[in-house]
């Protein structure tokens, strides 16, 4: 049936308002936790993209893990008055009074991959990271054919990991034959080598390390070679930076990756700040499912 000439109109009328309404989201502040991640590059490039191809005004900051930055950049979002701050958090708590400040300038906050503990934001978009930890200790038993002991190297300060290693824990105590040894701190590749070197050695044993980012696992990965042990310890990462990717393919103690998809993290949290300045509401949480990568 042919198009009428009124429904053609308010076709055409809704076109204009939403370009209308792209072109007046304008102030976009970013405060983004690191640029030493290849996550946080293409979270930074989608969010890029997707404000020039909606026309958005956007200015992005890079905190390098400095909590202390981060709120020295969300005060001079504040100060300027953008629409819209768009943030992943150094530490989830420490957070918190930069984003009161912003509430209370008016400004609509939107966190990314981690979430800010005490107060209920505009928006949280993210993986589901107690999926993805679920389905890392899924993948985990499976490799060991359920049974055998198992380390995990922590970031207990962000809760996104918190949220991982609890539902790696979840899955694992399915597995009454598989008994999780060791948590160790190791936030940095070289302290995770370290933390992974001092589980092997104080538990010859482990037969399965869980990193809570890919940067713990290639370093897991590392320690279980130094150690002689190539072959006799699973490795299992959560990220899907390419280089973890690669490692699965072609290291025989790296069996898996969760991967997250920053790309589709930053294009979300910039059409849901378009719609925060048109006055729409939008999802307070808006998960997006991990994948799981594995040998091919």
């Amino acid at each position: 049936m042919p198009i009428s000439r009124i429904a053609k109109s308010l076709l055409v009328s809704a076109a204009f308002t939403m370009a209308a309404v792209a072109a007046q989201a304008e102030g976009i502040g970013a405060s983004l936790l690191t640029q030493q991640h290849p996550f946080y590059n293409e979270l930074a490039k989608a969010i890029t993209e997707e404000a020039k191809a909606k026309n958005v005004k956007l200015e992005i900051s890079i905190a390098n893990q400095d909590l202390n930055k981060q709120l020295a950049d969300i005060e001079d979002f504040i100060v300027k008055g953008v629409d819209v701050i768009i943030m992943s958090p150094v530490d989830s708590k420490g957070a918190l009074a930069a984003v009161k400040r912003a509430e209370a300038a008016g400004i609509k906050v939107i966190t990314v991959d981690v979430p800010v503990e005490g107060t209920q934001v505009a928006s949280y978009i993210g993986t589901d990271n107690y999926a993805g930890g679920v389905k890392a200790g899924e993948l985990m038993a499976e490799q060991l054919g359920g049974k055998g002991n198992v380390a995990i190297i922590d970031y207990p300060l962000v809760q996104s990991v918190v949220n991982r290693v609890n539902g790696f824990k979840e899955a694992i105590a399915k597995f009454p034959d598989i008994k999780i040894v060791s948590i160790q701190t190791g936030i940095t590749r070289a302290e995770a080598l370290a933390v992974a070197q001092n589980m092997l050695q104080a538990n010859p044993d482990i037969a399965g390390i869980f990193g809570f980012g890919d940067d713990a696992a290639l370093a897991a990965a590392v320690a279980v070679k130094s150690a002689g042990l190539t072959g006799k310890v699973k490795v299992i990462g959560f990220d899907g930076m390419p280089e973890a990717i690669a490692a699965v393919d072609n290291d025989p103690d790296m069996v898996g990756v969760i991967q997250q998809f920053p790309d589709q993290m930053g294009k979300l949290a910039v059409d849901s700040a378009v719609k925060l300045v048109a006055g729409e509401t939008v999802p307070a949480d808006q998960p997006i499912v991990p994948g799981v990568y594995v040998k091919k």
